[in-house]
Order: structure tokens, then C-alpha cells, then sequence
């Protein structure tokens, strides 16, 4: 008769799982690497570069991950106008349409930023990478009947009219600071690369993705990607990243520490707290225009929309301090709303004096 089984022994039960480490995106501003007035130098980038490492080296000691967005205003439209005055020079070479420079910019800014990255994080973990981005945009986005995206240097109105009737360009005055060339900024619709950017993070990469936007692709017949004439804005494919990849907190640098209502005014007043219902009224009311806070404001208000836990608006300068909760504006979900449960990054910003204004609640 055949032998039965001894009974196993009850099995140990299964240890739960740690929580993922929070996760954050970082979005980083094109001027805060390469900024007007200063040599247009890739060792001046560098060392930019190198400023920002250290609040983000700060995260990653403190154990969260860190996905790195960037744009590239200035230096897409200085490789547009390169190229466009080498094949002045010389036909036979090659004038790039937008999404070849754009790809251009990503593989420079992608280099210059991840090597800042290694010199400050700790030489035992993954190291930083760099991720060729593309991004899906709708070709009958309405966008491109109307460009609004600035490019390029700053210029004197006379300098960008000249250029305009030379090269067919569209030009208008980026909010005060002087003119530049204008193109389509359609709205990103999917980021091709999501999985593996996700991927790389959760393997404790430091990403760097999105650069400029994105590089603008269309969908063609049988699924083929075709490449745009378009810079997507790097905020609007920001917030889509962090959606995507389930982000606890994005955090997006501008040229201000905090932001403020009535700016550039002497009633201007900064904000330490903002929820988005009122954020939501304040760019209704045109208090954040195109070209300067607008995009960043309703990138904010969508990555809250589809669940973010909060948003951080600062200055490249402040970053450090905003992340001890000393500087910047926090953007949070309004009564209202029901985010996911998340990982929070940062307290909310203490009150600390303003330089011009007192800083408040709005």
C-alpha cells in the first residue's frame, strides 16, 4: 500500500511588503540651465547643472526617487539658428526640422545633467541615466495654427522682424523680456517611453526624460512614428510623466522663488500655500500669464486633477530651502478633492519675510 504524505508544517505568513519608496518628478526649466546674459557655453550649463544636483542628491539621501524633466527654450532655438546659418554657408549640409533638434537638445542636456548628477549622489548606487524621450502630439491640435511656444535668444524687435521675413518664422514679445521665435506647442497625449522610464526609477535609477518636452511624434499608418515640427511644453509633458508613473509630488522650477498675484506690480504678494480652486481662478482671471506662470499653473492644476498629492513652484536658487519647507508655493488639492493616498515629499513652506511683498495664503 503506498505511503502517504507526511502533512506539511504550516507555512510562515508572507512578510508585507515595504512601501515603495515615494517618488518624485523634478521639473527643471531650460533658462535655469543656460540663462540670458551668460555665454551659451555647455560648461556653463554644466556648472548650472551641478547647482541643481545637490537639492536632488538631498532627495535621494533622504530615500526617495527622483525623475529629472527639463526644457530647452534657449538652446533648441540656438541649434535651430546654428544650423540654419551653417546651411547658409554650406547647402550640402543638413537644416534639422524641430523634432531633430529637439532630440539634438535632449542627448546634450541629457549628458551635462547626469553627469552633474553622478559628481553628487552617492557613488554606490545605480547610476544616473539619461532616456531618449518622444512624445505623441495630434496633428490637428490647434496649435499649430497658432505658435505660441517661445524659442531662442532674446531679441530686439527689429533683429526678430528681419529674421522672421528671412526664415518665414513667426515672432512675438516673451512676456516683457524682449522677442523670439514662436512655434506650435501642441498638447502631449502620450509619452512612448513611460514603461521604461518607470522601470529604470523603480530600479533606483535617477531618470533623466522628457527633455524639452518631449521629442514631438505623430502617429502615422500601421502605428509608424513621424516626427513634428512643434516644441511640446516641458511643463504639460511634466505633469503627464508623473501621472503615469504614479508620482507622489512634482516639483517645477521657474525664475521665482514664490509665486505671486499682481506680479511686477507694487500690490504683488506671494503665496506660501495655494489650493487649486483658487489657483484655478486666479489663471481665469489672468493672473498667471502664457509664456511666464500660466503653463506652469495648469500643469499643476492637472497632475492634482489626476490625483497628485501636491505640487511645489520655486526658483532653481530656492530649491534647496523649499524642500526644508522655507521657500516656494505649495499647490494642494482643494477641500474637495480625494487624492490616492500618496507619499508626501515636503511640509508645506513656512512663512518666511519676501523680499517685496509678504508671503500668503491664496
Amino acid at each position: 500500500m503506498p505511503r502517504r504524505p507526511a502533512p506539511s508544517a504550516p507555512s510562515a505568513p508572507a512578510a508585507p511588503a515595504a512601501p515603495a519608496a515615494p517618488l518624485t518628478v523634478l521639473a527643471v526649466g531650460g533658462n535655469a540651465l543656460l540663462r540670458e546674459g551668460r555665454p551659451a557655453t555647455f560648461t556653463e550649463q554644466y556648472e548650472a547643472a551641478r547647482r541643481l544636483a545637490g537639492p536632488v542628491a538631498a532627495l535621494v539621501r533622504a530615500g526617495h526617487r527622483v525623475v529629472v524633466t527639463h526644457g530647452n527654450g534657449p538652446q533648441v532655438g540656438l541649434i535651430k539658428r546654428r544650423a540654419d546659418l551653417a546651411a547658409a554657408v554650406d547647402p550640402q549640409l543638413p537644416s534639422p526640422e524641430l523634432d531633430m533638434c529637439v532630440a539634438d537638445s535632449q542627448g546634450g542636456l541629457g549628458c551635462i545633467l547626469t553627469r552633474a548628477l553622478a559628481t553628487a549622489l552617492p557613488a554606490a548606487g545605480p547610476p544616473p541615466v539619461a532616456v531618449l524621450t518622444h512624445t505623441v502630439v495630434d496633428t490637428a491640435d490647434p496649435a499649430f495654427a497658432h505658435p505660441t511656444k517661445p524659442i531662442g535668444a532674446h531679441l530686439s524687435r527689429a533683429e526678430a522682424e528681419r529674421l522672421a521675413d528671412r526664415h518665414g518664422w513667426t515672432v512675438g514679445e516673451d512676456a516683457g523680456r524682449g522677442w523670439r521665435r514662436l512655434v506650435p506647442s501642441p498638447a502631449p497625449l502620450r509619452i512612448v517611453e513611460l514603461a521604461a522610464v518607470a522601470a529604470l526609477s523603480a530600479a533606483g535609477h535617477v531618470v533623466v526624460a522628457g527633455g524639452g518636452g518631449g521629442i514631438p511624434v505623430a502617429v502615422g499608418p500601421g502605428g509608424v512614428l513621424r516626427g513634428v515640427e512643434a516644441v511640446v511644453d516641458k511643463d504639460a509633458t511634466s505633469a503627464l510623466l508623473a501621472t503615469g508613473i504614479g508620482a507622489d509630488e512634482l516639483i517645477v522650477t521657474t525664475g521665482v522663488d514664490r509665486i505671486a498675484l499682481d506680479w511686477g506690480t507694487p500690490r504683488a504678494r506671494e503665496l506660501r500655500r495655494l489650493d487649486q480652486d483658487r489657483a484655478r481662478r486666479h489663471l481665469a482671471d489672468g493672473q498667471f500669464p502664457e509664456g511666464s506662470m500660466g503653463p506652469k499653473v495648469r500643469a499643476a492644476l492637472d497632475f492634482l486633477a489626476a490625483g497628485g498629492a501636491g505640487v511645489l513652484v520655486t526658483s532653481p536658487e530656492a530649491l534647496g530651502r523649499a524642500l526644508r519647507g522655507r521657500s516656494g508655493t505649495r499647490i494642494v488639492p482643494g477641500p474637495a478633492a480625494k487624492p490616492r493616498v500618496r507619499h508626501g515629499t515636503s511640509p508645506t513652506a513656512a512663512r518666511v519675510p519676501a523680499r517685496n511683498a509678504p508671503a500668503t495664503d491664496a
